[in-house]
């Protein structure tokens, strides 16, 4: 058995049908490399969650997370020095990285399939503040599927790169999504009154991952308890085993060696299950310390203000 818990979980998006209703706007994707497609995929599956959150239509959220499903597509014409360097990127690499947007609103626009969705691609790049680009927009310039879009983006990005398994830390993320929520001194912006990201959207994201979180601690719960009872079973063993070297008679040592193996689970036997047994101790411990640190960032992400 395994603790299981997913970030970015389709579950909602499977109750939309999109595998089948839109085959051929998904098919697009496999021209972007593994990395850019499964950063695709993750900001659709935010999407969904975040659409759902702030309540919008069953067809909005069709929309908008196909758009999310489409708002790299413009990468596949970006030079792959480029788009997997590892490093910060020149001024002139950044130039030539954010004409993704650009590129990919036009491959939409040349696809009557593609068309509906071309706003994901070109907005969601887009600041509130107007320091985004490829346009530098401003609050209502930027449709909403644009601003969705960018936070799910943002967030995913940022988790990636610093290959987050659990949620421990996760609150650092938020903190930086939150500070854009906030007017700063970007000497691009054009309204300075106001942050890149809509307080609203980021206020949803919060919510999401407080429920992920929640899922995530109910997983290691549920293991958890799958590692109690492996431990108790073991400990039965050992008392049993205990027992069995009391005993004088051959016979009887027979039948107990006989039950000891029916309790037995497959690859353990007399010689090791105590060593399986510290490894599961070891585990359990393990789960105990990362729920408590789990319960601690719920703490400070609520304490977080946007």
């Amino acid at each position: 058995m395994k603790e299981k818990f997913d970030f970015y979980s389709p579950t909602n998006l499977k109750s939309y049908n999109l595998n089948e209703s839109m085959r051929y706007q998904l098919s697009v994707l496999s021209t972007l490399d593994v990395f850019t497609r499964q950063h695709s995929e993750n900001v659709a599956h935010l999407t969904t969650k975040l659409c759902e959150k702030l309540h919008l239509s069953k067809e909005f959220i069709i929309y908008c997370t196909m758009c999310a499903y489409l708002h790299d597509i413009g990468k596949t014409f970006i030079p792959p020095n480029i788009l997997q360097k590892n490093g910060k990127l020149t001024d002139e690499e950044y130039e030539i990285m954010k004409t993704h947007t650009t590129i990919g609103y036009k491959m939409c626009m040349q696809d009557n399939r593609l068309m509906p969705y071309a706003a994901g691609p070109l907005y969601h790049h887009e600041g509130l503040d107007g320091s985004g680009y490829p346009n530098g927009l401003t609050k209502k310039e930027i449709p909403l599927e644009g601003q969705i879009i960018r936070v799910a983006d943002e967030y995913d990005a940022i988790t990636s790169k610093r290959q987050y398994k659990t949620h421990i830390d996760i609150s650092d993320t938020l903190q930086i999504l939150a500070n854009k929520t906030r007017p700063d001194d970007d000497p691009k912006a054009k309204i300075h009154s106001c942050g890149k990201m809509k307080p609203a959207i980021v206020k949803v994201l919060f919510k999401v991952v407080l429920e992920d979180i929640e899922y995530e601690i109910t997983c290691i719960y549920e293991y958890i308890d799958y590692l109690k009872s492996q431990i108790k079973r073991l400990e039965d063993v050992e008392e049993i085993v205990q027992e069995m070297y009391t005993l004088k008679d051959e016979r009887d040592k027979e039948e107990y060696l006989k039950s000891i193996n029916e309790i037995f689970e497959k690859g353990e036997n007399l010689d090791n299950y105590i060593d399986v047994k510290e490894q599961y101790e070891k585990a359990y411990i393990i789960r105990k310390e990362k729920i408590d640190k789990l319960y601690n960032e719920i703490k400070k992400i609520k304490k977080i203000k946007i």
